[in-house]
């Protein structure tokens, strides 16, 4: 059984075929630290799986640890029904800016986002279960899992976990300004720069059948 644990920074990305990039060679981070940083920046990432010969695309939330990637959903949905037993990419990107250059030719997107390769494994043992799900909620809101009631056995039983490795990833950064401040459209007169874009947690909001009496929780408010 994988136990959970907390991300931690590793050595070098081992590069595979399908991980090496061909194109914008520059745009490609190599350390295992810039893998950690993407996984632990976000919790929603998008699954690819062909099911009956048709290519899916489905988001779903996720949980990483140190050496694993957790993530959930119905045991009636066919993508996480057909993913144990077929290949998977999983990606996960964070939009930083719009980058507004002279020319349309040159506007780009700065982003920071990861690929994992694999064969997921269906979670069955309970304790792992329970604690890949913990990961996967503490990552989205922390402090939840010791707050809120914990899963009982009919809705663990109705939950399908799957295990990714991390083995097999590539991770993608781009920063920085335009990239035709050199170019003669530079003479055109022309504002170009970035339009940062950035993801925040608000205020929480209470549920309209919730007593005045029940305030939110501290680690909720943390955000």
């Amino acid at each position: 059984m994988s136990t959970p644990q907390s991300p931690v920074p590793g050595d070098e990305l081992a590069g595979t075929d399908r991980t090496r990039l061909r194109r914008m060679k520059e745009k490609a981070r190599t350390a295992r630290a810039d893998l950690d940083a993407v996984l632990a920046a976000g919790f929603v990432c998008h699954l690819g799986v062909v099911v009956d010969g048709t290519p899916r695309v489905v988001p779903t939330v996720y949980g990483a640890t140190a050496d694993t990637l957790y993530f959930h959903g119905s045991v009636a949905t066919p993508s996480l029904v057909r993913a144990p037993h077929a290949e998977v990419c999983v990606t996960v990107t964070h939009v930083d800016g719009v980058v507004v250059a002279r020319s349309l030719f040159e506007h780009s997107v700065n982003y920071r986002s990861a690929m994992v390769y694999g064969t997921p494994r269906p979670v069955t043992d309970e304790d792992e279960k329970l604690a890949g799900l913990r990961v996967v909620t503490e990552q989205a809101a922390p402090g939840q899992w010791e707050y809120a009631r914990r899963p009982n056995r009919k809705e663990l039983a109705a939950t399908s976990l799957l295990a990714l490795g991390l083995d097999e990833a590539s991770v993608k950064v781009r920063t920085g300004p335009p990239d035709d401040a050199d170019s003669p459209d530079a003479a055109l007169g022309l504002w170009a720069g970035v339009l940062p874009l950035t993801t925040v947690r608000g205020a929480p909001v209470p549920d309209p059948a919730l007593p005045d009496s029940i305030a939110p929780p501290a680690h909720l408010l943390r955000f």
